[in-house]
């Protein structure tokens, strides 16, 4: 019996040395190699989004996983230059908002990644490139001053063309702004049917710019609208809405021949140091907790479908929405905005 004890008291030494567990099936810990990412308490985010939009995600995420989030508020153009910079080292996980054909010109700088709610996601608004993560979306709308309107009917673009309303439209300059752009194209596409380059479409531009006052700034047309200074302004929802929220005296027209909205973009930034988290955060702004605070507590517009808006946003399911070929619009930008400019010179003469 002695032997006995003696030869396994050895083996137990000779185990432990080893490292082999003593028992085998029970709760162990895998080398980290073996499983992947671990998990982190941190998170750095690069947004332009507004306050407003941070404010009702950001806190809310850290809350759910115990995470402390940093974010770095610029620019988009600002930001994409710093990730550009630090591809061999990047600072950020996730950027957080920012133009959709950003992202697209950007595909190097992002982690192949799909949210476990993309299937969930309005159809034409689902994450189809592999890395970029649509999360609300924003539509360019036509904002009327109920008090200057009078009983002119506007309900859609070709309504502007009125001889009676020259001089009371304003709009951004298609060549300069990101959101007068995007009522180009929508336009286009939708008088088009769309084809962006119909002859019938660019005539009906140039007459619809005849009648128009164009300025440098897009806040300036809502908020000339807002202040009596123009009747009608070629804008977009997010701001017009909120408008509408605050009691302002305009309402917002949804174009019957048909309006684009453009999803806000967010990507996991490729190497990110804070692999689990960064997906936790796509996972998250997808998720129906969340989006269904950006349908009622803000002015952004869900992407995911079935969510519910508040009284002072028409239903995306009462808006004849027309999909944007946005591989085209962002490829053909340049070309698209000199010919603009072509035709918007004609209108001067």
């Amino acid at each position: 019996m002695k032997k006995l004890s003696k030869l396994l008291v050895l083996a137990l030494v000779l185990t432990i040395l080893s490292g082999v567990p003593l028992f085998a099936g029970g709760d162990r810990e895998e080398p980290a190699g073996d499983m992947g990412p671990v998990a982190t308490d941190e998170l750095v985010v690069y947004s332009p989004n507004s306050d407003g939009l941070l404010n009702a995600t950001i806190p809310a995420f850290e809350a759910k996983y115990g995470v402390k989030v940093e974010v770095i508020s610029a620019g988009t153009g600002e930001l994409f230059k710093r990730l550009e910079g630090e591809a061999n080292n990047p600072y950020a996980d996730v950027v957080f908002g920012g133009a959709y054909a950003t992202f697209m010109n950007s595909k190097a700088l992002f982690e192949p990644y799909t949210s476990v709610n993309n299937g969930k996601l309005i159809d034409m608004y689902r994450n189809k490139t592999g890395y970029i993560t649509p999360y609300v979306l924003d539509g360019s709308v036509i904002l009327v001053n109920k008090s200057l309107i009078g009983d002119i009917e506007v309900t859609g673009y070709k309504d502007l063309l009125n001889p009676a309303l020259k001089g009371k439209i304003v709009s951004a300059n298609p060549s300069a702004s990101s959101s007068a752009y995007a009522h180009l194209t929508n336009m286009l596409n939708a008088i088009g049917k769309g084809n962006y380059q119909d002859a019938a479409a660019w005539e009906f531009v140039g007459k619809l710019f005849a009648n128009t006052v164009v300025i440098d700034s897009s806040s300036s047309v809502w908020k000339g609208v807002r202040d009596g200074e123009y009747t009608i302004g070629l804008s977009y929802e997010d701001p017009s809405v909120k408008l509408i929220k605050d009691g302002a005296d305009v309402k917002v027209v949804y174009m019957k021949e048909g309006v684009v909205y453009l999803p806000a973009g967010s990507g996991i930034v490729k190497g990110a140091k804070n692999m689990v988290n960064a997906k936790r955060f796509i996972d998250f702004i997808t998720s129906a907790e969340i989006q269904n605070v950006y349908g009622t507590a803000i002015t952004n517009r869900p992407v995911m479908a079935g969510v519910e808006t508040p009284d002072y946003m028409v239903n995306i399911s009462d808006i004849n929405i027309i999909e944007e070929d946005m591989e085209y619009v962002t490829v053909n930008k340049n070309a698209l905005r000199e010919q603009f400019k072509d035709v918007f010179v004609e209108t001067q003469k």
